[in-house]
């Protein structure tokens, strides 16, 4: 029998690491010898020689617009063109290409305008926030604006400040069906600007910082990866191959079970659970403040292990009932959760019922997630890829016996229990981790650590 170890990937010698997500800068640097009140409340008490400026007086706010879409003459030129989609996308903070050029044509025939290499560019609608330095001469969609520097200053130090002020913009923010950040709203703005040394040193500080958080979170993402591997071994070798290494094994004749013990069967899903559909209602029988039979549309409103509904629904048409496993045919295939309570299910979900005489109810969710890459590997569509019911019905299972079954499900409730708790643990590190970055370059940005002294 397989054994899991306790600390399979050494992930308790990162406890020191984790430990370092302090969300207190305070309590690790010096502060600054004097502060005056900026008078601004997100800013709150700055160093006494810093200024506040409205960002009027510091950036030259640029607006951005949009060619006709459908016009080909305006579109798939030379000239980089930025949405919000492309800041919220980005993984560093310069933004080189875009996932749309236009044409000069497109250019000339609207309201938008190229901003040089440096500049900061903000998404100003759907959503308030998102935020890259242009690594490139660009222009921009009306749901965002480009901040070009008037006077010398750091562009990474202004980079860490409206990462820091993002709620703040938020704040500021209108309108009833998307909020909008207007250009006067934002150009009045408050925002610190310290002299060019201090910004320097103030942006290489928080440079290195973030990049010490940064590497020792894509670490132990990389842990989390290789448990989540551990446990889908786990799981695939005791679910088709089951737990006694001495039983005499047989060829299954599929290429993914490969060999099973002798006295085991192989059944499609259709003959050993009850496969349904799910199906959307009328919109006008659903609502999002509670009333009716909890409605889920599909595996977004997954949990880690039960559903967190958003809708609900006076009469669903299809529905999914306590103990029932959740298996999403769509956006993407092979999601997995189970109804803790009664459900309405939308097209994006089916709910299977295990046969209680030939399958058990816990062994079949371990099934599932064995039978997941096969049904991924068939989901075929242009939109997105899905599965039909005649996919999963006629999936091809290993069935053991009933012994079997119950053994092996105490077996991986027990193992893997093991590996999630591992698993939980290095996430809550990694909040930490992220929550004093986050903490990190507000604290220096606004002045409420002095990091003059502090060397690389």
């Amino acid at each position: 029998m397989s054994k899991i170890l306790d600390d399979p990937f050494g992930v308790r010698r990162q406890d020191a690491a984790l430990e370092s997500g302090d969300t207190s800068p305070q309590s690790k640097f010096k502060l600054y010898p004097e502060y005056k009140d900026s008078g601004v409340e997100w800013l709150g008490k700055v160093p006494i020689h810093w200024e506040m400026k409205q960002l009027k007086r510091l950036f030259n706010v640029v607006n951005g617009s949009t060619p006709k879409s459908e016009n080909p003459d305006y579109w798939d030129g030379d000239i980089p063109w930025v949405t919000p989609d492309d800041l919220g996308a980005l993984l560093s903070r310069e933004l080189m290409a875009p996932q749309r050029y236009i044409t000069e044509a497109g250019y000339q025939n609207c309201g938008t305008t190229l901003v040089p290499t440096g500049s900061l560019v903000l998404s100003t609608r759907a959503p308030i926030g998102h935020l890259a330095i242009a690594g490139v001469d660009l222009c921009t969609n009306q749901g965002c604006r480009s901040l070009v520097f008037l006077d010398k200053s750091n562009r990474n130090f202004f980079y860490y400040q409206l990462l820091a002020a993002r709620s703040e913009l938020e704040s500021w923010g209108q309108g009833s069906t998307f909020k909008e950040l207007s250009k006067t709203k934002l150009e009045y703005v408050y925002l610190i600007n310290p002299p060019f040394e201090e910004q320097n040193t103030i942006a290489d500080f928080l440079d290195r910082e973030t990049a010490k958080i940064d590497a020792l979170i894509s670490k132990n993402e990389q842990l989390i990866e290789l448990l989540q591997e551990k446990r889908n071994a786990l799981i695939s070798q005791a679910v088709t191959k089951g737990l006694d290494r001495n039983v005499p094994m047989k060829d299954s004749g599929i290429d993914w079970l490969g060999e099973i013990p002798a006295h085991w069967e192989m059944r499609r899903l259709k003959f050993i659970s009850q496969v349904k559909m799910g199906q959307s209602p009328p919109s006008e029988l659903c609502n999002d403040f509670g009333e009716g039979i909890p409605f889920l549309q599909g595996n977004a409103e997954f949990g880690s292990e039960y559903p967190t509904p958003r809708m609900y629904c006076s009469s669903p048409p299809k529905k999914a009932f306590k103990g029932d496993h959740l298996f999403s045919v769509r956006a993407p295939v092979g999601a997995i959760n189970t109804a803790d309570q009664e459900y309405g299910i939308g097209r994006g979900l089916c709910a299977i019922t295990a046969q209680a005489d030939k399958l058990n109810h816990r062994f079949c969710r371990y099934l599932l997630e064995c039978i997941r890459e096969q049904l991924i590997s068939v989901a075929t569509g242009s939109t997105y890829e899905a599965v039909s019911v005649d996919q999963v019905n006629n999936v091809i299972c290993v069935l053991p016996k009933s012994l079997d079954q119950e053994s092996i499900a105490q077996f991986l409730d027990h193992e893997t229990a093991k590996i999630d708790s591992l698993t939980a643990k290095i996430r809550e590190g990694i909040d930490r981790l992220k929550e004093y970055r986050t903490a990190l370059i507000s604290a220096a940005v606004t002045g409420k650590i002095d990091v003059r002294g502090e060397v690389a």
